[in-house]
């Protein structure tokens, strides 16, 4: 089996990193979900790409994605200004799961934020996504905090 690679995403990978957000059904039977490169969503895409604290992490292997991220970096005046690190839409195609790369991806994302000067890195999770629960404790996180959501 081929390594991955793990990079920032590039414009050829939108369809992709779409691919493998809507292959997910949680995500799905969420509003406002589109699995095609509207021009919303390729405006979020360019400014993602365009501002400093915002990367697009993907998998590669063979040439094809199988893998994504968001991180984004926050400066806080918190804990004596600690920089953090936010994971976002973290997807891995769904035949490939079990075989490590979710693991590859999330260490290629935490060595990223020590390399950008965070000491802390962070992420949510929907309550329904147990297995997702047990493989982030497995890499140690912990749920220390109750997160809070509100449509605007």
């Amino acid at each position: 089996m081929t390594d991955t690679v793990f990079r920032r995403a590039r414009d050829e990978d939108l369809a992709a990193i779409l691919a493998l957000l809507a292959d997910d059904e949680i995500a799905r039977s969420r509003a406002g979900h589109v699995a095609e490169a509207t021009p919303a969503v390729r405006a979020a895409f360019e400014e993602i790409q365009r501002d400093r604290n915002n990367e697009l992490l993907v998998g590669e292997r063979a040439g094809e994605v199988i893998a994504t991220l968001q991180l984004t970096f926050i400066p806080g005046l918190s804990r004596g200004g600690l920089r953090r690190a936010l994971i976002e839409a973290v997807r891995v195609r769904s035949d490939l799961r079990g075989l490590g790369i979710g693991e590859q991806l999330m260490q290629a994302a935490m060595d990223r934020a020590r390399e950008r000067g965070c000491g802390a890195i962070q992420l949510s999770t929907d309550l329904r996504r147990t297995a997702a629960h047990r493989f982030y404790a497995r890499l140690g996180f912990e749920a220390t905090h109750a997160g809070m959501k509100r449509a605007l």
